[in-house]
């Protein structure tokens, strides 16, 4: 099972066992909490129908008193009511009155009048000046057909000289529970369907994080590295700082070897030439051929300083992970890349296209400016005599392209896929092969910039080379 389904699976069942737990409380907690509701009300109305009730009892006369009356009425005038959705079309009250033994003097229902109820809970405990309330079923063989008795006393000043109990069918309680439980089972589905949702997005977010480290571990193991992913979570990001740390620690033997490799294949041809040089100096010959061999010296020399530098500086710009970005207007940059090679440009009589751009994007402008001109060198080396080369940018919603198009020969195809790889060159023109570090360089740079570079044959002839970077927004 992969991961996110079990981080889902997981704080699913949290969410779950947890929901039920609530849930369970709450439900066994509502029928209680209706009745014991339901008996506070039944005792406030005892009390206020026995405070009523004492002078149908002192009349001596119940049966025919004002409480009599009044239910009468009641009985025989019928009220619909909605409350909450639950109808309510009849009194659902039971009311009886007891003289000071326990014998019932009235009954609402017109069924007990007479009968002794003394043994009763509500009336027992009521003459003894204690809280009298009773439970007792209308049908003995089905347990929800009890009613709730609440009693209070009638009283002649200290004296108790009756009872008064009201009733009420617990089953008349039911419409209220379930509605109550009913509209808690809706809200826990509710609750579930939104936990379920905010774990979805969670897993989601988790995958996605660790799909942008699989996806930087494949290109680092490619040997083709994309810049460090953004994540959300500084456990995240320190995880990806470490594969970021061990990816330079792993490339440092074999960067080490390549390193040396190269060196010692690049220098073996100054090398020669200037051991050569120095054999022919030692025999003495004619001051030209003294000048020419010295020149010769010298150009080895300055061809060996060149390519030192250039590994060193790589070797500065792979060290680091983290720069400052700030805003570069594009426009300028251009212009100022192309100025730079003027000479280069005007030896092979090259004509230069850069088109106005209004853009600015967020780099380092140093490094921008090195990775550019790497690429326009590039495109200067490989295009031919009265050629062209467009400098131009395009842009998107978030992102600003810088294009150099040349009319050169392009890339075989064989070399397509291992253009930026270090120490891999192409054949010049002229015969010479580059140091094979110049576009390596521009990879790395693009990789800090957290941008893309890329170089593509052009249908029309040529090469086309690309270097995406984030668009900055003043």
């Amino acid at each position: 099972m992969r991961i996110g389904m079990r981080l889902l699976l997981g704080y699913f069942l949290i969410v779950a066992v947890a929901a039920w737990f609530v849930l369970s409380i709450f439900v066994q907690e509502i029928k209680p909490g209706v009745r014991r509701a339901t008996e506070g009300t039944l005792i406030d109305t005892a009390t206020l129908l026995a405070a009523l009730a004492r002078d149908d009892m002192l009349s001596g006369d119940p049966a025919h008193g004002r409480l009599a009356q009044a239910f009468s009425h009641l009985q025989n005038r019928p009220f619909r009511a909605n409350i909450s959705g639950i109808n309510k079309v009849r009194n659902e009250y039971h009311v009886y009155m007891t003289d000071a033994q326990g014998k019932v003097l009235f009954d609402s229902a017109n069924k007990a009048v007479g009968e002794d109820y003394s043994r009763w809970n509500d009336v027992w405990l009521t003459l003894r000046g204690q809280y009298g309330a009773r439970s007792t079923p209308q049908n003995p063989d089905d347990p929800e057909s009890t009613v709730m008795y609440v009693a209070a006393p009638i009283t002649d000043g200290s004296n108790i000289i009756g009872v008064l109990s009201v009733g009420k069918p617990n089953a008349a309680m039911a419409p209220v529970i379930k509605r109550s439980e009913r509209r808690i089972l809706w809200a826990s589905a509710i609750l579930l369907g939104i936990a379920l949702v905010i774990g979805v997005g969670m897993v989601w977010w988790i995958n996605r994080s660790i799909a942008r480290l699989a996806r930087y571990a494949d290109s680092v193991t490619e040997n083709q590295p994309v810049a460090l992913p953004e994540l959300g979570s500084s456990e995240l990001r320190k995880l990806a700082q470490a594969l970021e740390s061990m990816r330079l620690k792993l490339e440092g033997k074999n960067y080490i070897e390549q390193y040396v490799y190269a060196l010692t294949h690049e220098l073996k041809s100054p090398l020669a030439a200037i051991r050569g040089a120095a054999e022919i100096l030692r025999e003495g010959p004619p001051p030209d051929v003294v000048a020419r061999f010295t020149g010769n010296i010298l150009t080895q020399n300055a061809r060996m300083q060149a390519l030192v530098e250039t590994l060193l500086r790589q070797a500065r710009l792979e060290n680091r992970q983290d720069i400052a970005l700030m805003p570069v207007a594009v426009d300028p940059l251009l212009t100022l890349v192309g100025e730079a090679r003027s000479i280069q440009l005007a030896a092979k009589n090259i004509s230069l296209h850069i088109s106005p751009s209004p853009y600015v994007v967020s780099a380092d402008p140093a490094l921008l400016e090195q990775a550019l001109g790497n690429l326009l060198d590039n495109a200067i080396d490989f295009t031919p005599l009265q050629g062209e080369i467009f400098l131009k940018a395009e842009a998107d919603a978030e992102y600003v392209t810088l294009l150099i198009c040349d009319t050169g020969s392009g890339i075989p195809d064989f070399a397509l896929p291992r253009i930026f790889e270090r120490f891999y060159s192409l054949p010049r023109e002229n015969g010479h092969k580059s140091s094979g570090l110049g576009l390596a360089f521009v990879s790395e740079v693009a990789r800090l910039l957290k941008g893309e570079v890329a170089l593509k044959n052009r249908p029309e002839g040529g090469v086309q080379a690309s270097l995406t970077l984030h668009r900055h927004f003043t």
